[in-house]
């Protein structure tokens, strides 16, 4: 592909100072706290192991309060779609151009023996504004109850799912970073399109390290919330009615002196949406999003071996006022991953994903090439293959190939407008680093 007949020069700047000064002296705050190296809590980053999740439960608390916890993390990168043209890079047009995709300041580590919290702002390179990213502040204790542990706790943040510790879930899992140039399908459930817009207040659980289970309720992060949408402006951001249920409820069993764990869960989330989201009076949409997951794990110092599956359904009541051609719709999405690392520096991700539902040219005939449906159809399906290099442990370099074989709704012209599912597939190389 020509665009990367040669490695954008700025990548290859960075990669190059990166790769040759001397070891970091500073690490993200959570390593530098605890004195664990990366990889004990991490597969590979953001990926958690069984030491990853349990440090998280306990409210990030282990280890000593440090005067400064403070990281950092920086993204370039540069991507190409395989058919452009004109329409393409009016709604793209950082397509094919080498971007500072994300700059972010964590404010993440122990502030009381019992409570954490990971922080996240974030500047956009491509939108060009920053904002409150990811947030999850946490209590946490245990109970002795006759010969079992019970270990519980509360937390409040601001993105569904960023307070899961497995990485079935769509806020934690593959792909870890996507391009910011590409052309993405128009469906995907609630669940996984709140981030950064709402406040969940939660508590949960896990019972001998055998049984976890978690309920929270969602409301639009507002007033004393607001905070938790720093950045994102009021008109914007979705608006619930009241408090909006989620729970979660896994099954997870460790053995081998950690080296295989292995979970299997369910979750769901029940949500009334305002329409307009200025408008926070009348009648609102009804989601009803529910899901199945399951997650394997085989991890030593030189092999490491991961595996995810991730299944939605979501069934959505309009209200009467909606633009939506139906009363009622069904949107299903399945993601499944496998991982591999060897020696905790080379590393390929293979993940397949689909989503497919009712069609609706209310919602997805939106008349707009590129982006639109000619069907009203909201199926698309496809496959990532992602290569990864780390020359030190506090950067990655990725080379992701993302390939569709529907997109909003047809193999074929899927937009009415001639473009095919096969034009929208990218190639994406990102340097990623951490400090």
């Amino acid at each position: 592909m020509k665009p990367f007949a040669r490695l954008p020069w700025r990548i290859a700047v960075a990669v190059v100072l990166a790769c040759c000064t001397l070891p970091a002296r500073a690490v993200p705050s959570f390593a530098r706290q605890t004195g664990f190296d990366c990889f004990v809590c991490h597969v590979s980053w953001p990926e958690l192991t069984p030491t990853g999740r349990l440090f998280k439960l306990n409210a990030y608390a282990l280890g000593p309060r440090l005067a400064f916890p403070v990281a950092g993390m920086l993204q370039l990168s540069h991507s190409a779609t395989h058919t452009g043209g004109v329409d393409f890079k009016e709604n793209f047009p950082e397509d094919r151009e080498t971007v500072l995709q994300q700059a972010s300041l964590f404010f993440s580590g122990k502030l009381s023996d019992h409570a954490g919290i990971f922080s996240q702002l974030t500047h956009d390179g491509v939108d060009h504004r920053t904002s409150i990213d990811n947030v999850d502040l946490r209590y946490a204790n245990r109970l002795e109850i006759g010969p079992h542990d019970l270990l519980y706790g509360f937390t409040l943040h601001n993105n569904p799912q960023v307070q899961d510790v497995y990485n079935t879930v769509s806020t934690w899992g593959v792909p870890f970073a996507s391009s910011p140039a590409a052309n993405t399908p128009a469906a995907a459930p609630l669940i996984e399109n709140l981030g950064q817009q709402v406040a969940g207040v939660g508590a949960y659980g896990l019972w001998s390290n055998t049984v976890y289970a978690e309920v929270t309720a969602y409301r639009t992060a507002n007033h004393l919330f607001s905070p938790l949408r720093l950045g994102i402006e009021r008109d914007t951001a979705a608006s619930l009615d009241g408090y909006n249920p989620y729970w979660r409820v896994a099954l997870q069993h460790d053995w081998d002196g950690g080296r295989h764990s292995a979970m299997i869960g369910t979750f769901g989330l029940v949500a009334d949406v305002f329409p307009d989201n200025k408008l926070l009076t009348g009648p609102t949409d009804r989601f009803r999003d529910a899901g199945i997951d399951a997650q394997y794990q085989y991890i030593t110092d030189r092999h490491r071996i991961s595996a995810q599956l991730n299944y939605v359904r979501e069934r959505v009541t309009w209200n009467p006022g909606t633009p939506a051609s139906n009363r009622m719709d069904e949107l299903h999405a399945l993601r499944a991953k496998a991982t591999y690392y060897f020696d905790t520096r080379f590393g390929v991700n293979l993940a397949r994903f689909r989503v497919d539902g009712t069609a609706d040219s209310g919602l997805y005939d939106t008349g707009d090439a590129v982006t639109g449906s000619g069907n009203g159809s909201p199926d698309s399906d496809g496959y990532i293959a992602e290569l990864n290099y780390l020359p030190r442990r506090d950067v990655r370099l990725t080379l992701q190939f993302t390939r569709y074989g529907k997109f909003n709704g047809a193999k074929r012209d899927y937009d009415g407008f001639g473009r095919n599912a096969a034009d929208n597939d990218t190639v994406y190389l990102l340097g990623w680093f951490m400090f």
